[in-house]
Protein backbone atom coordinates (compact mmCIF):
# COMPACT_ATOMS: atom_id res chain seq x y z
CA UNK A 1 0.00 0.00 0.00
CA UNK A 2 2.94 2.55 0.93
CA UNK A 3 4.31 1.48 -2.56
CA UNK A 4 1.16 2.37 -4.63
CA UNK A 5 0.62 5.80 -2.50
CA UNK A 6 4.22 7.01 -3.35
CA UNK A 7 3.74 6.02 -6.93
CA UNK A 8 0.79 8.07 -7.12
CA UNK A 9 1.97 11.17 -4.89
CA UNK A 10 4.99 10.67 -7.66
CA UNK A 11 3.11 10.88 -10.38
CA UNK A 12 0.65 13.86 -8.90
CA UNK A 13 3.98 16.08 -7.67
CA UNK A 14 6.26 15.21 -10.74
CA UNK A 15 3.85 13.83 -13.90
CA UNK A 16 3.03 16.23 -16.80
CA UNK A 17 0.17 18.40 -16.02
CA UNK A 18 -3.11 17.22 -17.31
CA UNK A 19 -3.13 19.64 -20.37
CA UNK A 20 0.01 17.75 -21.74
CA UNK A 21 -1.14 14.37 -21.26
CA UNK A 22 -4.38 15.04 -23.03
CA UNK A 23 -2.70 17.06 -25.88
CA UNK A 24 -2.27 14.20 -28.43
CA UNK A 25 -5.79 13.22 -28.27
CA UNK A 26 -6.90 16.89 -28.33
CA UNK A 27 -4.37 16.83 -31.55
CA UNK A 28 -5.73 13.39 -33.25
CA UNK A 29 -8.97 14.82 -32.34
CA UNK A 30 -8.87 18.31 -34.81
CA UNK A 31 -6.25 16.55 -37.09
CA UNK A 32 -8.81 13.56 -38.20
CA UNK A 33 -11.24 15.96 -39.82
CA UNK A 34 -8.97 18.30 -41.26
CA UNK A 35 -7.44 15.10 -42.98
CA UNK A 36 -10.58 13.19 -43.86
CA UNK A 37 -12.15 16.59 -45.20
CA UNK A 38 -10.61 19.40 -45.53
CA UNK A 39 -6.93 18.31 -46.58
CA UNK A 40 -9.23 16.53 -49.56
CA UNK A 41 -10.64 19.37 -50.46
CA UNK A 42 -14.52 18.77 -50.12
CA UNK A 43 -15.18 21.79 -48.56
CA UNK A 44 -14.78 25.63 -49.79
CA UNK A 45 -13.31 28.31 -47.50
CA UNK A 46 -17.11 28.96 -46.15
CA UNK A 47 -18.19 25.91 -46.03
CA UNK A 48 -14.85 24.69 -43.85
CA UNK A 49 -16.01 27.22 -40.94
CA UNK A 50 -19.67 26.17 -41.26
CA UNK A 51 -19.23 22.46 -40.58
CA UNK A 52 -15.64 21.58 -38.79
CA UNK A 53 -17.34 22.27 -35.22
CA UNK A 54 -19.87 19.38 -36.97
CA UNK A 55 -17.69 17.45 -38.52
CA UNK A 56 -15.03 17.02 -35.41
CA UNK A 57 -17.20 15.11 -33.05
CA UNK A 58 -17.64 12.36 -35.55
CA UNK A 59 -14.13 12.46 -37.18
CA UNK A 60 -12.28 13.24 -34.40
CA UNK A 61 -14.52 11.01 -32.01
CA UNK A 62 -14.31 8.10 -34.53
CA UNK A 63 -10.08 8.25 -34.64
CA UNK A 64 -9.65 9.18 -31.50
CA UNK A 65 -12.06 5.90 -29.62
CA UNK A 66 -11.06 3.30 -32.52
CA UNK A 67 -7.08 4.64 -30.98
CA UNK A 68 -7.30 4.47 -27.37
CA UNK A 69 -9.75 1.26 -27.31
CA UNK A 70 -6.99 -0.38 -29.37
CA UNK A 71 -4.22 0.71 -27.54
CA UNK A 72 -5.44 -0.02 -24.21
CA UNK A 73 -6.38 -3.46 -25.53
CA UNK A 74 -2.14 -3.71 -25.93
CA UNK A 75 -2.85 -3.75 -30.02
CA UNK A 76 -1.57 -1.72 -32.65
CA UNK A 77 -2.16 -0.81 -36.19
CA UNK A 78 -3.80 -3.67 -37.95
CA UNK A 79 -6.61 -3.77 -35.17
CA UNK A 80 -6.67 0.06 -35.70
CA UNK A 81 -7.35 -0.32 -39.66
CA UNK A 82 -9.98 -3.18 -39.39
CA UNK A 83 -11.75 -0.66 -36.60
CA UNK A 84 -11.28 2.03 -38.69
CA UNK A 85 -13.59 0.47 -41.77
CA UNK A 86 -16.28 -0.23 -38.31
CA UNK A 87 -16.06 3.60 -38.54
CA UNK A 88 -16.66 3.67 -42.46
CA UNK A 89 -19.72 1.79 -42.06
CA UNK A 90 -20.78 3.72 -39.20
CA UNK A 91 -20.62 7.05 -40.91
CA UNK A 92 -21.52 6.15 -44.47
CA UNK A 93 -23.99 3.01 -43.35
CA UNK A 94 -26.00 3.77 -40.27
CA UNK A 95 -25.40 8.07 -40.00
CA UNK A 96 -25.32 9.60 -43.31
CA UNK A 97 -26.18 6.48 -45.48
CA UNK A 98 -24.00 7.63 -48.74
CA UNK A 99 -23.54 3.79 -49.17
CA UNK A 100 -27.54 3.07 -49.88
CA UNK A 101 -28.35 6.81 -51.70
CA UNK A 102 -28.11 6.38 -55.14
CA UNK A 103 -28.46 10.02 -55.63
CA UNK A 104 -26.62 11.34 -52.65
CA UNK A 105 -26.05 15.35 -52.87
CA UNK A 106 -28.11 15.37 -56.27
CA UNK A 107 -25.53 12.95 -57.97
CA UNK A 108 -24.77 9.49 -59.05
CA UNK A 109 -22.54 8.53 -57.29
CA UNK A 110 -23.02 4.64 -58.12
CA UNK A 111 -23.08 4.77 -61.58
CA UNK A 112 -22.29 1.49 -63.46
CA UNK A 113 -21.47 -0.35 -60.82
CA UNK A 114 -25.04 -0.36 -58.78
CA UNK A 115 -26.12 -3.39 -57.50
CA UNK A 116 -30.12 -3.38 -57.29
CA UNK A 117 -30.06 -6.44 -54.73
CA UNK A 118 -27.97 -4.82 -52.02
CA UNK A 119 -28.80 -1.19 -53.20
CA UNK A 120 -25.09 -0.18 -53.22
CA UNK A 121 -22.23 1.05 -55.75
CA UNK A 122 -19.17 -1.16 -56.18
CA UNK A 123 -15.96 1.20 -56.32
CA UNK A 124 -18.46 3.74 -53.65
CA UNK A 125 -18.58 1.08 -50.82
CA UNK A 126 -14.61 0.14 -51.60
CA UNK A 127 -13.82 3.52 -52.09
CA UNK A 128 -15.56 5.00 -49.16
CA UNK A 129 -14.87 2.64 -46.79
CA UNK A 130 -10.95 2.33 -47.93
CA UNK A 131 -10.82 6.22 -47.48
CA UNK A 132 -12.47 6.24 -44.17
CA UNK A 133 -9.90 3.21 -42.31
CA UNK A 134 -6.52 4.80 -44.06
CA UNK A 135 -7.13 8.68 -44.51
CA UNK A 136 -10.05 10.04 -42.27
CA UNK A 137 -8.85 7.40 -39.20
CA UNK A 138 -5.38 5.65 -39.65
CA UNK A 139 -3.33 8.13 -40.81
CA UNK A 140 -4.26 11.12 -38.39
CA UNK A 141 -3.30 8.08 -35.86
CA UNK A 142 0.26 7.13 -36.87
CA UNK A 143 1.53 10.95 -37.62
CA UNK A 144 -0.26 12.21 -33.87
CA UNK A 145 1.64 8.71 -32.47
CA UNK A 146 4.70 9.75 -34.19
CA UNK A 147 4.91 12.94 -32.84
CA UNK A 148 4.78 11.59 -29.63
CA UNK A 149 6.72 8.51 -29.71
CA UNK A 150 7.85 8.22 -26.16
CA UNK A 151 3.82 8.02 -25.73
CA UNK A 152 2.71 6.45 -29.08
CA UNK A 153 1.27 2.73 -27.38
CA UNK A 154 -0.03 3.79 -24.10
CA UNK A 155 -3.38 5.56 -23.74
CA UNK A 156 -3.71 9.15 -23.53
CA UNK A 157 -6.81 9.35 -21.66
CA UNK A 158 -8.27 7.86 -18.39
CA UNK A 159 -11.64 6.16 -18.12
CA UNK A 160 -13.06 9.50 -18.10
CA UNK A 161 -11.96 10.80 -20.83
CA UNK A 162 -12.87 7.97 -23.05
CA UNK A 163 -16.29 7.57 -21.71
CA UNK A 164 -16.64 11.39 -22.87
CA UNK A 165 -14.66 10.34 -26.49
CA UNK A 166 -17.64 7.57 -26.90
CA UNK A 167 -20.20 10.29 -25.27
CA UNK A 168 -18.96 13.09 -28.29
CA UNK A 169 -18.88 10.21 -30.97
CA UNK A 170 -22.09 9.32 -30.00
CA UNK A 171 -23.64 12.74 -30.59
CA UNK A 172 -21.58 13.51 -33.78
CA UNK A 173 -23.20 10.57 -35.64
CA UNK A 174 -26.87 11.40 -34.17
CA UNK A 175 -26.12 14.92 -35.18
CA UNK A 176 -24.87 13.84 -38.84
CA UNK A 177 -28.08 11.30 -39.18
CA UNK A 178 -30.42 14.13 -38.24
CA UNK A 179 -28.52 16.15 -40.71
CA UNK A 180 -28.32 13.86 -43.97
CA UNK A 181 -32.12 12.90 -43.26
CA UNK A 182 -32.98 16.45 -43.13
CA UNK A 183 -31.09 17.36 -46.43
CA UNK A 184 -31.41 14.44 -48.17
CA UNK A 185 -34.60 13.14 -47.52
CA UNK A 186 -33.60 9.60 -47.78
CA UNK A 187 -33.28 6.68 -44.95
CA UNK A 188 -32.12 3.24 -46.19
CA UNK A 189 -34.09 0.27 -46.23
CA UNK A 190 -34.32 -1.98 -42.49
CA UNK A 191 -32.09 -4.60 -43.75
CA UNK A 192 -29.55 -2.59 -45.06
CA UNK A 193 -29.28 -0.52 -41.54
CA UNK A 194 -29.66 -4.24 -39.87
CA UNK A 195 -26.95 -5.80 -42.52
CA UNK A 196 -25.14 -2.99 -41.87
CA UNK A 197 -25.38 -3.05 -37.71
CA UNK A 198 -24.06 -6.53 -38.03
CA UNK A 199 -20.86 -6.18 -39.73
CA UNK A 200 -19.57 -3.55 -37.93
CA UNK A 201 -20.02 -6.09 -34.94
CA UNK A 202 -18.32 -8.36 -36.97
CA UNK A 203 -15.74 -6.04 -37.45
CA UNK A 204 -15.05 -5.36 -34.11
CA UNK A 205 -14.83 -8.76 -32.76
CA UNK A 206 -12.44 -10.10 -35.52
CA UNK A 207 -10.18 -6.62 -34.51
CA UNK A 208 -9.91 -8.04 -31.16
CA UNK A 209 -9.75 -11.47 -31.05
CA UNK A 210 -7.60 -12.19 -34.04
CA UNK A 211 -3.94 -13.45 -33.24
CA UNK A 212 -1.10 -11.94 -34.70
CA UNK A 213 0.78 -13.39 -36.88
CA UNK A 214 4.50 -14.48 -36.26
CA UNK A 215 7.79 -12.43 -37.81
CA UNK A 216 9.19 -12.98 -41.13
CA UNK A 217 13.25 -13.72 -41.70
CA UNK A 218 14.81 -10.60 -43.52
CA UNK A 219 14.61 -7.25 -43.76
CA UNK A 220 12.00 -4.45 -44.44
CA UNK A 221 12.69 -1.68 -46.90
CA UNK A 222 13.99 1.31 -45.49
CA UNK A 223 11.53 4.11 -44.68
CA UNK A 224 11.87 6.27 -47.83
CA UNK A 225 11.11 3.35 -49.90
CA UNK A 226 7.82 2.37 -47.95
CA UNK A 227 6.84 5.87 -47.78
CA UNK A 228 7.49 5.92 -51.79
CA UNK A 229 5.25 3.25 -52.27
CA UNK A 230 2.53 4.37 -50.25
CA UNK A 231 2.16 7.39 -52.01
CA UNK A 232 2.20 5.89 -56.05
CA UNK A 233 0.00 2.85 -54.28
CA UNK A 234 -2.39 5.54 -52.74
CA UNK A 235 -2.70 7.58 -55.79
CA UNK A 236 -3.19 4.59 -57.53
CA UNK A 237 -5.69 3.64 -55.70
CA UNK A 238 -8.04 6.83 -56.18
CA UNK A 239 -7.51 7.11 -59.89
CA UNK A 240 -9.03 3.58 -59.97
CA UNK A 241 -12.72 5.91 -59.47
CA UNK A 242 -11.63 7.11 -63.07
CA UNK A 243 -12.02 3.88 -65.07
CA UNK A 244 -14.69 2.59 -66.65
CA UNK A 245 -17.58 0.36 -65.06
CA UNK A 246 -16.55 -2.70 -63.03
CA UNK A 247 -13.16 -2.56 -64.17
CA UNK A 248 -12.40 0.35 -61.24
CA UNK A 249 -13.86 -2.07 -59.07
CA UNK A 250 -11.58 -4.50 -60.34
CA UNK A 251 -8.49 -2.14 -60.01
CA UNK A 252 -9.53 -0.99 -56.82
CA UNK A 253 -9.55 -4.36 -54.83
CA UNK A 254 -6.19 -5.81 -56.41
CA UNK A 255 -4.58 -2.96 -55.48
CA UNK A 256 -5.47 -3.43 -51.90
CA UNK A 257 -5.37 -6.92 -51.58
CA UNK A 258 -1.46 -5.76 -53.04
CA UNK A 259 -0.76 -3.33 -50.23
CA UNK A 260 -2.39 -5.75 -47.59
CA UNK A 261 0.11 -8.78 -48.60
CA UNK A 262 3.31 -6.59 -49.16
CA UNK A 263 2.96 -4.33 -46.30
CA UNK A 264 1.44 -7.14 -44.35
CA UNK A 265 4.70 -9.02 -44.69
CA UNK A 266 7.11 -5.80 -44.40
CA UNK A 267 5.81 -5.05 -40.98
CA UNK A 268 6.49 -8.72 -39.89
CA UNK A 269 10.24 -8.18 -40.51
CA UNK A 270 12.26 -8.02 -37.12
CA UNK A 271 13.55 -4.24 -38.04
CA UNK A 272 10.10 -2.68 -38.80
CA UNK A 273 9.67 -0.01 -36.85
CA UNK A 274 7.93 3.23 -36.04
CA UNK A 275 9.65 5.12 -39.00
CA UNK A 276 8.11 2.62 -41.26
CA UNK A 277 4.63 3.40 -39.98
CA UNK A 278 5.07 7.00 -40.39
CA UNK A 279 6.07 6.62 -43.58
CA UNK A 280 3.60 4.65 -44.41
CA UNK A 281 0.82 7.67 -43.22
CA UNK A 282 3.53 10.23 -44.73
CA UNK A 283 3.10 8.33 -48.37
CA UNK A 284 -0.99 8.40 -48.24
CA UNK A 285 -1.11 11.88 -46.14
CA UNK A 286 0.59 13.55 -49.16
CA UNK A 287 -1.29 11.73 -51.66
CA UNK A 288 -4.41 13.67 -50.42
CA UNK A 289 -2.64 17.12 -50.04
CA UNK A 290 -2.22 16.99 -53.98
CA UNK A 291 -5.26 15.42 -54.99
CA UNK A 292 -7.25 17.54 -53.10
CA UNK A 293 -5.62 20.99 -54.86
CA UNK A 294 -7.88 19.81 -57.86
CA UNK A 295 -10.29 17.95 -56.32
CA UNK A 296 -13.95 19.80 -57.00
CA UNK A 297 -16.26 20.43 -53.63
CA UNK A 298 -19.56 19.26 -54.13
CA UNK A 299 -21.26 22.46 -53.69
CA UNK A 300 -19.38 23.84 -56.90
CA UNK A 301 -16.55 25.20 -58.30
CA UNK A 302 -13.43 26.13 -57.08
CA UNK A 303 -12.58 29.87 -56.63
CA UNK A 304 -8.97 31.41 -55.87
CA UNK A 305 -9.97 31.34 -52.06
CA UNK A 306 -10.52 27.59 -52.02
CA UNK A 307 -6.70 27.22 -54.05
CA UNK A 308 -5.10 29.66 -51.55
CA UNK A 309 -6.75 27.46 -48.47
CA UNK A 310 -5.57 23.79 -50.34
CA UNK A 311 -2.39 24.99 -50.44
CA UNK A 312 -1.54 26.21 -46.97
CA UNK A 313 -3.03 22.75 -46.06
CA UNK A 314 -1.16 20.65 -48.15
CA UNK A 315 2.16 22.75 -47.02
CA UNK A 316 0.71 22.41 -43.42
CA UNK A 317 0.81 18.40 -44.20
CA UNK A 318 4.33 18.63 -45.47
CA UNK A 319 5.60 20.30 -42.07
CA UNK A 320 3.34 18.06 -40.13
CA UNK A 321 5.28 15.35 -41.67
CA UNK A 322 8.60 16.82 -41.08
CA UNK A 323 7.89 17.36 -37.72
CA UNK A 324 7.01 13.81 -37.15
CA UNK A 325 9.79 12.19 -38.79
CA UNK A 326 12.28 15.26 -36.48
CA UNK A 327 10.24 13.87 -33.60
CA UNK A 328 10.25 9.97 -34.20
CA UNK A 329 14.12 10.05 -35.05
CA UNK A 330 15.16 12.29 -31.92
CA UNK A 331 13.06 9.60 -29.23
CA UNK A 332 14.29 6.06 -28.58
CA UNK A 333 16.36 4.61 -31.72
CA UNK A 334 14.02 3.28 -34.33
CA UNK A 335 15.84 -0.18 -34.61
CA UNK A 336 14.64 -1.29 -31.12
CA UNK A 337 11.12 -0.09 -31.38
CA UNK A 338 8.86 -2.93 -32.77
CA UNK A 339 5.75 -1.79 -33.44
CA UNK A 340 2.66 -4.09 -32.36
CA UNK A 341 0.23 -5.54 -34.92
Amino acid sequence: MKDIAGRQAAIGSGGPPLRRRVAPAVALFLLAPAIGELLLGNLRVEETVAFLPMLAPLYGGGALLIRETARRAGRGPATMLILGVAYGLVEEGLADQMLFNRHYAGNDEMGATYIPALGMGGWLTVGVLTMHAVWSTNVGIALVEALVPERSETPWLGRTGLGITAAVFTVGTVVTTWGSHHDEHFFAAPPQLLGTAAVIVLLVVVAFRRRPAGPLPGTAPRPAVVGCVAFVASGAFLSTADLPGWWSVAAAVALLAAAIIVVGRWSRRRDWNRLHRLALAAGALLTYAWTGIGMRPESGPKRTADYVMNAVLALGAVVLVACAVRRSRAARPPSSVTVRN
